[in-house]
């Protein structure tokens, strides 16, 4: 079953369970897939729609601390609960050691010894840890490393 097949039984699910949280999220969801489909003409992979998910989780986790910052704990939690739907059609994320380990890696392929090589370093790691760890996480562990 594809990825997007899971998401609209989850929905479905939903619906007949009436709840309302989940639904929502499920719709939002889903409409910025059909949006993408019809904006590109194409239709998506799972690859795409991980991409996706990924996004509006950022977004989501955006809106979130800007809501905390403005003492709105009710959007907040409204914007968290919505993550948290999200989250388990994502990949699993590397553990802390995990990436460090995977970018040491990389940093030995490219052969990186300065912050000069920041970008090299950073165009594989952004590449083959897509979806494994999201990109603020890789900068600081890249510039930890090559500092």
């Amino acid at each position: 079953m594809s990825l997007r097949e899971t998401i609209n039984q989850d929905l479905k699910n939903a619906m007949k369970a009436k709840d309302t949280k989940k639904r929502d999220a499920l719709r939002l969801l889903t409409s910025a897939f059909k949006q993408i489909e019809v904006d590109e003409r194409k239709e998506l992979s799972d690859d795409d729609i991980i991409k996706i998910i990924q996004k509006q989780v950022k977004s989501r986790n955006d809106a979130a601390t800007q809501y905390k910052e403005a003492n709105r704990e009710d959007l907040m939690q409204i914007e968290l609960d919505e993550v948290a739907f999200y989250m388990p059609y994502l990949p699993a994320q590397l553990s802390d050691e995990e990436l460090t380990d995977a970018i040491k890696t990389i940093i030995e392929k490219v052969g990186a010894t300065t912050m000069k090589d920041m970008g090299k370093v950073m165009g594989m790691a952004s590449k083959e840890l897509a979806g494994k760890a999201d990109g603020k996480r890789i900068n600081e562990c890249v510039k930890t490393l090559l500092n």
